[in-house]
């Protein structure tokens, strides 16, 4: 009996003793943890802790580090079309009867003044004009001295008021004649003055009716071309505009004012800008978008009507926290900034997760997921490399 009291009360004292031991264990654990709370988070098996580089890694990696600060972001509608110039300021030649190109004057992208000659053409046909002209000019003068010679006559009370009324009427018919024929003359760009002195064109002109670049030269020296046959094309490039489609989500967000920045081929890595003058009231239907005009604020370069256009309109204007792009990693489907701080002659890199805003350019509007302070430094690029070093980092002390 004494030795059973005995065995029981060694039993109880030792376990007194490990029951003192665990607590102690727990104690310890929790006072770290409020001297850093981080070694809660150690063990977490496959967590991102932190990356660290030398100070030669910190330089040839070009690492950029700053706070981060408020900026103006802009929100955008993605809108593409072309160049495109008003129809006045598009001018297609034609000649107003068959006739051969005898002489070319211009070659595609000359630059031409309004009333300039691009080619001359001959035919039998403008002869046979000018000589109906010169015809029906002179029976109208005999017509006319023969119409008066027959109203003095009347008004002297000798002649025959039939006669002057016929005299009359033959004269005021050739006389309209005469004129249809010289409005045919000068058609042709034909002086009807020197057709009257007796002079005959053996070829005519075609004049620009616009100043601008020769766009399109569509005839060859020696051909016969028919009326209305289009022989050149001009345009007036001073004009030019954007003209940008706008598909019917976004149209409520588009009016006039707004501000559209925009890139062509023709200049590569420059970015032109323009403002919206004029908004379509109907849909194109394949695709459903409205037309927008933008007048180009900063023209240069070879903008030729019909060239694409890549364009951004400017809808939006906030003041938010944002990052550049290169400093943002994802993990697990969270994105994630790097908070950069001094350790030694070492730079440590910690993830602090954050939710993204929309892009203005290479920026990105951020919110913090934990509040940080003012003045914390963060990485400003290289941040896929920074995620790829911690992950190999915490694979290497896996167990």
């Amino acid at each position: 009996m004494n030795n059973l009291f005995k065995y029981s009360v060694i039993g109880l004292v030792t376990m007194l003793l490990v029951l003192t031991s665990c607590g102690n264990s727990k104690a310890d654990t929790e006072e770290a943890k409020q001297k850093n709370p981080e070694v809660g988070e150690m063990h977490k098996e496959g967590e991102v802790k932190e990356a660290m580089l030398t100070e030669t890694q910190f330089r040839n990696l070009n690492m950029k580090i700053d706070t981060v600060a408020p900026r103006v972001m802009k929100q955008y509608v993605e809108a593409n079309g072309q160049l495109e110039v008003p129809p006045q300021n598009e001018a297609t030649i034609t000649t107003v009867v068959g006739a051969n190109v005898v002489s070319i004057e211009v070659i595609e992208g000359d630059k031409v003044s309004k009333g300039q000659t691009v080619a001359y053409l001959s035919h039998p046909n403008i002869i046979q004009k000018q000589t109906d002209f010169l015809n029906s000019y002179s029976n109208s003068q005999f017509l006319k001295k023969e119409f008066e010679r027959q109203k003095n006559l009347y008004d002297a009370g000798v002649g025959s008021g039939s006669n002057f009324q016929k005299a009359e009427a033959e004269y005021r018919a050739s006389q309209s004649l005469a004129k249809g024929l010289e409005a045919q003359l000068e058609q042709l760009n034909i002086g009807a003055s020197g057709v009257r002195n007796g002079t005959i064109y053996q070829r005519v002109a075609l004049r620009s009716p616009i100043e601008g670049f020769v766009q399109k030269v569509a005839v060859k020296t020696g051909q016969y071309v028919e009326p209305q046959t289009d022989l050149f094309e001009i345009v007036d490039t001073h004009h030019v505009h954007a003209d940008l489609m706008v598909f019917e989500k976004d149209v409520y967000k588009v009016k006039v004012g707004q501000q559209v920045s925009f890139n062509v081929q023709s200049i590569p890595g420059k970015e032109l800008t323009a403002k919206i003058y004029s908004v379509g009231k109907t849909f194109e239907q394949n695709p459903k978008a409205i037309h927008v005009h933008a007048e180009i604020e900063n023209k240069e370069g070879q903008l030729i009507p019909g060239m694409y256009v890549e364009g951004r309109i400017e809808i939006q204007k906030s003041e938010t926290v944002a990052v550049p792009e290169s400093a943002i990693s994802s993990n697990e489907g969270k994105k994630y900034i790097f908070k950069a701080e001094r350790e030694g002659n070492d730079w440590s890199f910690k993830p602090v997760e954050i939710s993204t805003g929309p892009n203005d350019g290479d920026w990105v509007a951020i919110d913090f997921v934990d509040s940080v302070g003012p003045y914390t430094t963060f990485a400003y690029n290289n941040a896929y490399y920074l995620m790829a070093q911690m992950k190999k980092g915490d694979a290497g002390h896996s167990h």
